[in-house]
């Protein structure tokens, strides 16, 4: 492995590792003792906790580990990899705060448990974001939604949340816990959001720079986004540019500004919000893209 391979790969596992433990410590300090899920495959994992008595971190090992293995070909190797070893380690840090040392919760009540375990659990998952990873299968589940149900990935996410905060009211009998419930996972968006700077789920980017050959191919095989490359002049000297135009997850703008400037560092990148999609479809690496291929 290359030195500056070998050097981002480990940036992106201290990632990995520091996000694990907020997320760890939010669950088991905050959410879990006062029976608040949070959303996806997490928040389910703490409701079958409670339900039937068995280690958060094992559950959660239990339902992600053969969901992501079902869903490799929605998932790049590398990043099949770090997602499997985030879960493995995010697992591992909450059984050993919540069962080995068994720590008491940070606070008993609903209000500051949601809020700063939202808090927690929201700087864990976007630092395990910036680390190009994931740490669960819920994202997979709603790539799927939208392939085979046309729903939007974004809307299918919503849903699976909200099926998860019904599912806690119900197990709970507690109609307040789900609410609270609501405010811990709007609070996790907000600060994925602001960690991954944005608040839409994709961004519009554009890029101008005189030799796109490299960054067109990076972009496409490494990130399996589509896009659409133009032609342009510079307005002070006439000079030809080359324009990259294409539509990017928020995961994944703090990979596309590192190939950017790896490419070109004199290279100018716009980002913009993505309100809203239409036009033609097209699968790369098994995601779903509403933009053509470059040409």
């Amino acid at each position: 492995m290359p030195h500056d391979s070998l050097k981002t790969e480990l940036k992106n596992y201290l990632f990995i590792i520091v996000g694990a433990i907020f997320l760890a410590t939010g669950m088991v300090g905050f959410l879990i003792p006062n029976k608040i899920a949070t959303g996806g495959i997490a928040g389910l994992s703490i409701i079958f906790h409670h339900l039937f008595k068995l280690p958060t971190g094992v559950i959660l090992m239990i339902v992600n580990i053969p969901l992501l293995f079902l869903s490799l070909n929605y998932l790049g190797k590398q990043f099949a990899i770090r997602t499997i070893i985030t879960i493995v380690i995010t697992a591992l840090f909450i059984d050993l705060l919540g069962e080995i040392y068994a720590i008491a919760a940070f606070s008993d009540n609903t209000l500051l448990s949601s809020l700063y375990g939202g808090v927690f659990v929201g700087i864990g998952l976007g630092l395990i974001f910036k680390g190009e990873s994931s740490a669960g299968a819920g994202t997979i589940i709603a790539k799927i939604l939208n392939e085979k149900a046309n729903i939007k990935t974004g809307d299918a996410i919503l849903i699976l949340d909200a099926l998860v905060v019904v599912a806690a009211g119900v197990v709970f009998k507690d109609i307040e816990l789900a609410l609270w419930s609501l405010i811990s996972i709007y609070v996790s968006a907000k600060l994925i959001n602001l960690l991954l700077t944005g608040s839409k789920h994709q961004k519009i980017v554009h890029i101008a720079l005189d030799h796109p050959e490299k960054l067109q191919q990076r972009i496409t095989e490494e990130l399996g986004i589509t896009g659409t490359l133009m032609q342009g002049n510079d307005l002070y000297n006439s000079n030809h540019k080359n324009i990259i135009f294409i539509v990017v997850d928020n995961s994944k703008i703090n990979v596309l500004k590192k190939m950017v400037h790896s490419a070109d560092p004199k290279a100018l990148m716009i980002v913009m919000e993505a309100t809203e999609l239409l036009g033609s479809s097209r699968y790369i690496n098994g995601e779903h893209y509403k933009r053509k291929l470059f040409f």
